[in-house]
């Protein structure tokens, strides 16, 4: 029985034994392969010699965000890193690499690329630092991490929404110039690979592509610099939507004031502010996503084109109005002078000439014989007032259309007319020219 409880704990032991020391010899077999603590690896390679090349090629995981107002954009990508360190070579039957995460990378020497115009970055670090170290026997290092990074974009908001724009991610050494370190894109344009599934609320991504050239600095001197380029071309519907068809329908509602009477003021005066204060709402909700940049962006020509028509309907009616009471004016000076002071009703009257018989004169005005001027009188000019008679419902009806005729002729302004045809055709004129100019 003591020999049977012993054996099970000889054996844990053993096992305890085996596994501690496998971890310990392999990590000094690890130690002796690559060799880090013989050599200083804060030089960079072949120190002393040529620059040594380092290729880059880079995989765009997800194209985040474009911000106008800040003018920058987020990007997420995979960028990794090719050289040659023939300190880290070792002697390998099978040729195969060795695999290393991110705490080897603080031991040996990394090119120190940095990102250009680079707001915010970081390496992600989730669940552990995702950076990966792939060393070959014959000392050819593979350094891979991912990253999202914030970096300025140059925008040109001169088109905007019908804009496109490109802008560049770009890559640089820090500390070793070009005779240091030549940065190089590994495999021409094959070097950038997207990922399919890429897009963005507000751009369609048009092309990805790489350029590289020198960059010099007065003080330290030229370093090779890699461009990350795509170009991005604005969804138009949105906007369309959101600002130019609210706009064009409060252009086209001020021109409803063109057909209502002239008399109507508080009609016509509240329509006109109505849509003049709709205007500067769509206006200032346009410019307050926008930077406030010292140009006029193509928005702005359509909002505030659209702004002066909807301003000049207003002006209209009060040209209207202001004509229709000097025209008033007028007509009651005239009635004023050739009015009657016989008790005559002074809303519409007709002068007559000549020889009247009493007869005619009562067939024409509808007068009875106390409201008519003397019989002695009728060599002189005569005032008849013409009003509606009570004779028959053919000829009460016959007159009334004829009013309401005059009234309608009367109540429409000369300007009126002219602007049911002249601002219509002037705004499909101005939009004509502005999409062929800036879609």
């Amino acid at each position: 029985q003591r020999h049977r409880t012993n054996v099970p704990a000889v054996f844990c032991s053993h096992i305890f034994k085996k596994n501690h020391d496998m971890t310990k010899a392999w990590k000094g077999k690890t130690e002796q392969l690559l060799r880090v603590d013989e050599h200083d690896f804060t030089m960079r390679p072949a120190f002393g010699g040529p620059a040594i090349p380092v290729g880059v090629d880079v995989q765009v995981e997800s194209l985040d965000s474009i911000s106008e107002v800040d003018m920058d954009f987020t990007m997420t990508l995979y960028l990794r890193h090719y050289w040659k360190d023939e300190r880290l070579s070792f002697p390998s039957t099978n040729n195969k690499s060795m695999t290393f995460d991110g705490r080897l990378v603080k031991k040996i020497w990394v090119p120190d690329v940095f990102f250009v115009h680079s707001k915010r970055s970081f390496i992600h670090d989730t669940t552990t630092d995702n950076i990966m170290l792939r060393v070959f026997p014959d000392g050819h290092v593979l350094y891979s991490m991912r990253i999202t990074v914030t970096a300025m974009c140059n925008m040109d908001f001169s088109h905007f929404p019908l804009d496109s724009q490109t802008c560049s991610l770009e890559l640089e050494s820090y500390a070793y110039t070009d005779e240091d370190l030549m940065l190089y894109w590994k495999n021409g344009n094959e070097s950038l690979k997207t990922d399919e599934k890429i897009s963005l609320s507000q751009f369609l991504i048009q092309k990805f592509h790489t350029t590289s050239r020198l960059a010099f600095y007065s003080s330290t001197g030229w370093y090779n610099r890699l461009y990350i380029n795509f170009t991005l071309r604005r969804h138009i519907f949105f906007f369309l939507l959101q600002t130019y068809f609210p706009a064009t329908l409060m252009v086209m509602l001020s021109w409803v004031s063109f057909w209502i009477d002239r008399r109507a003021v508080p009609a016509r005066v509240s329509l006109g502010i109505t849509t003049v204060l709709t205007m500067s709402t769509i206006i200032t909700g346009v410019n307050a996503s926008m930077p406030r940049v010292s140009y006029i962006k193509a928005v702005d020509i359509y909002l505030w084109v659209s702004f002066v028509f909807v301003f000049l309907s207003v002006l209209e009616y009060a040209a209207v109005n202001y004509l229709t009471t000097v025209q008033e004016r007028k007509e009651r000076k005239l009635q004023k002078r050739f009015s009657c002071t016989c008790g005559i009703p002074h809303s519409k009257t007709m002068m007559l000439d000549g020889n009247y018989s009493e007869s005619d004169t009562n067939s024409l005005a509808g007068y009875t014989r106390n409201q008519m001027v003397p019989e002695e009188e009728k060599q002189e000019k005569i005032v008849v007032h013409l009003a509606m008679s009570n004779e028959s419902n053919s000829s009460r009806k016959r007159g009334l259309k004829g009013h309401v005729g005059l009234r309608i002729i009367q109540n429409t302004h000369a300007i009126d007319k002219y602007s049911r045809l002249i601002f219509p055709g002037t705004y499909i004129f101005f939009n004509l020219i502005y999409w062929s100019v800036f879609s």
